[in-house]
């Protein structure tokens, strides 16, 4: 007999709370097999195809394109024979992939395999792992599923609160959308949600803020629809704060909250280093970027100045000095400024620093980053001289201590051996949390890093 299981979203990893659906992969009544992707979606770190843990008929589908999921949300429902079930309940050694909340590995010994009821009308689905929800899923126009567990009027979601227990946990599951609500004084025992379940959705609290702030309150209770009319200043288009762009903005306002910075720059000759590049080159075999070679200066001048490999551990009041040096750099892509990371960054040469800023370059075009290589840096170079611009103070990566910038390099007049002559320039600046270390640190860094640009054999000392 068929047994229906539910896959819901899992824990992607690096403390994500929601996933916003980009493309489905398979539709009602299609086949899918374990490990088949079966959803597209786009996280704050990256673009994620999500396996099926499941082998069976796919009967529904929770969340149109474009949607917002939480961690937790049902993502679609999978009929499958009573021998698939019972191996999906005590078994997943078939599963090859695993995301945090379900996956493969060798089952614990002495595991019992539970084989699941079967399904009787009127009964509810069963799951693996997750609850199911209360109330069936209906479909939508599109052939989708929609749960209809929330009431659907104003009125019915009013009265569903008012049933509500006073001292009952409340259906939230995203931090975020707590901390939303914190921040602007939502009473979330005042909603009902209108996610699967009534699980209150980020959605919800907005809605509550923008009715409040039309009627001048943001308590939770019933407001001024927000469909209410704008000011006028209102008008035109609104893109929405969310995924990679929402995520750059939240650590950047951090940055900003938290991190006293302050920035210094110089100006330096980057003649010589751009011959020396070009000398490299002539020689044969990798092309050696410039990028790398700004890289491989950056790690040692870290090597001399380790107080700006660091961070500040708040909660302890303490500064946390960092062995490993894991390079961060600014990419411009399709979907938004990312900071893959370079691992290990002091440990390779102008050769391997080349090969994975080429590598990742093109993984973040692609859209293709994974979590791990969006996270775990402890200093960043940004080379914005690409846009065609000199100078900048850039807002650290936080919780790193510091950011290189490089500006363009381009000819100017500079005086040379005592003579003005027309060199290759350009504008080097360090922005570094000023908790850390002084302005002398911060000063004899960028020196250093100018002395290395203008002389590249000063490198030679730590080769």
């Amino acid at each position: 007999m068929a047994q229906v299981l539910e896959f819901r979203l899992p824990d992607l990893g690096e403390g994500l709370t929601e996933a916003e659906v980009v493309r489905w992969l398979v539709e009602v009544g299609d086949v899918v097999a374990i490990d088949q992707p079966v959803v597209e979606v786009e996280t704050a770190k990256a673009m994620v195809e999500v396996p099926c843990p499941y082998a069976g008929v796919v009967t529904a589908r929770f969340g149109e394109e474009g949607a917002e999921l939480p961690v937790g949300a049902p993502l679609l429902t999978v009929a499958v024979g009573e021998q698939d079930a019972g191996e999906a309940g005590g078994d997943t050694e078939g599963s090859g992939n695993v995301l945090v909340g379900y996956g493969t590995g060798a089952p614990p010994a002495r595991r019992r395999r539970v084989r699941p009821a079967p399904v009787t009308q009127g009964s509810r689905p069963g799951t693996i792992g997750a609850v199911a929800p209360s109330a069936p899923a209906a479909p939508a126009a599109d052939g989708t599923a929609r749960t209809t567990g929330a009431p659907a009027t104003p009125a019915a979601r009013a009265a569903a609160v008012a049933e509500r227990p006073t001292d009952g946990p409340v259906p939230v599951i995203s931090p975020l959308v707590r901390r939303l609500a914190r921040e602007n004084g939502v009473d979330l025992r005042q909603l009902s949600g209108s996610g699967p379940e009534g699980l209150i959705l980020r959605a919800d609290v907005e809605d509550v803020l923008r009715a409040g702030a039309a009627g001048g309150r943001t308590d939770g209770a019933p407001a001024a629809p927000a469909t209410a009319a704008r000011p006028a200043q209102d008008s035109g288009s609104r893109v929405p704060l969310k995924g990679v762009r929402g995520a750059v903005a939240d650590k950047l306002s951090r940055s900003r909250r938290e991190i006293p910075d302050a920035t210094c720059w110089v100006d330096a000759d980057a003649t010589e280093l751009m011959r020396a590049r070009t000398a490299m080159n002539a020689a044969g075999g990798q092309k050696i970027s410039l990028l790398a070679l700004l890289a491989r200066i950056c790690t040692a001048a870290l090597a001399r100045y380790p107080e700006l490999n660091s961070r500040v551990d708040l909660e302890a009041r303490e500064i946390v000095r960092l062995d490993a040096v894991h390079l961060g750099f600014a990419a411009q892509t399709e979907r938004g400024l990312v900071v893959p990371v370079v691992r290990d960054a002091h440990t390779r040469d102008a050769e391997s620093l080349t090969a994975e800023f080429a590598r990742l370059t093109e993984v973040a075009r692609a859209g293709s980053l994974t979590p791990a290589e969006l996270t775990g840096g402890t200093f960043t170079l940004n080379n914005y001289g690409v846009f065609g611009v000199d100078g900048s103070t850039p807002i650290i990566n936080h919780p790193e201590a510091a950011m290189l910038g490089v500006g363009r390099i381009v000819p100017k007049p500079w005086v040379h051996e005592g003579e003005l002559a027309v060199r290759q320039v350009v504008q080097l600046s360090l922005t570094f949390d000023h908790r850390v270390c002084d302005g002398g640190t911060a000063g004899g860094f960028l020196r250093y890093v100018a002395d290395c640009v203008e002389q590249p054999a000063v490198l030679l000392r730590t080769l």
